[in-house]
């Protein structure tokens, strides 16, 4: 059960899954379903922080570098693309209600990456993705647990 928590954390901090992958995995692996939740959503607010380290020290390092700045501006043009209207128009909330969507492309490491081009205040930014984090994970966790009810019927 440990290792399967683990696991499901490691996913959600992943950016190939997220939460969105991770919660599924706990709770279809028999990990209690609070402390999947829990244990999710932790891990995947923890990609803020990781990710704003990485803008401040490691990023303008690399920059220097013709091959990455060519990816990070791809990148950045995707999350622009992405979130840009939202985060431009309505700033917090546009924020938090792009990364709360469950989709692929919609969660935290998207949403940090908009944060940060667009200028947004790194509080409000932390806390517009961390109510997003959450509203994605609820829903993620009850769709989740819906499913496995409607299949153990």
């Amino acid at each position: 059960m440990l290792l399967d928590l683990l696991t499901a954390m490691l996913w959600s901090i992943s950016p190939f899954g997220e939460a969105k992958v991770g919660i599924p995995y706990g709770l279809l692996n028999g990990v209690n379903i609070y402390l999947t939740f829990l244990g999710c959503f932790l891990a995947n607010l923890l990609v803020f922080p990781l990710m704003n380290f990485f803008f401040d020290v490691i990023n303008r390092y690399f920059l220097k570098w013709y091959y990455y700045k060519k990816v990070a501006i791809f990148i950045g043009r995707r999350a622009k693309a992405g979130a840009g209207k939202n985060v431009k128009k309505y700033g917090f909330w546009g924020l938090m209600i792009f990364v709360a969507i469950p989709f692929p492309g919609t969660g935290v490491y998207v949403g940090s990456i908009a944060g940060y081009l667009f200028g947004l205040d790194r509080k409000k930014a932390f806390f517009a993705n961390a109510i997003g984090i959450f509203i994605s994970c609820v829903i993620i966790w009850v769709a989740t647990l819906t499913a496995m009810e409607g299949f153990n019927k």
